[in-house]
């Protein structure tokens, strides 16, 4: 299998222990397989939405966080170029910049979000 990207909202459902995750065994996966990568804007994101008052994340959130095995993926010029010549499909700029990571990196990424898969990039959805 290719490497695996989290989308943010996966990141949110695992820390949660959520059911839809339990059920696929991606909670599993995401504890034990190596190799599962988390794109920094993901984390940045989050923090935005605490910043708007759209999100409260749990208490632990930081410290589970450092915690993790995850491969943190940087943001590139080639991402950042990719991201914004990607078509308007989906006008959220961190979804966007996770696509375009993972186009670079021929990766897979887990997400709940159905509008990745028309840019053409491989998805597992939860």
């Amino acid at each position: 299998m290719s490497a695996i990207i989290l989308d943010s909202n996966v990141l949110l459902w695992w820390m949660a222990g959520e059911d839809r995750l339990l059920r696929t065994g991606w909670i599993d996966r995401i504890d034990t397989q190596p190799g599962m990568s988390l794109s920094v804007v993901s984390p940045w994101e989050l923090w935005i939405k605490v910043g708007n008052g759209k999100l409260v994340l749990p208490p632990s959130f930081d410290r589970v966080l450092a915690d993790a095995r995850f491969d943190m993926l940087p943001v590139t010029v080639e991402d950042g170029r990719r991201a914004g010549l990607l078509p308007l499909l989906h006008r959220d700029p961190f979804d966007r910049m996770i696509i375009a990571q993972a186009l670079n990196r021929d990766a897979t990424v887990v997400t709940g979000d159905r509008n990745f898969a028309p840019y053409g990039v491989r998805t597992i959805l939860v």
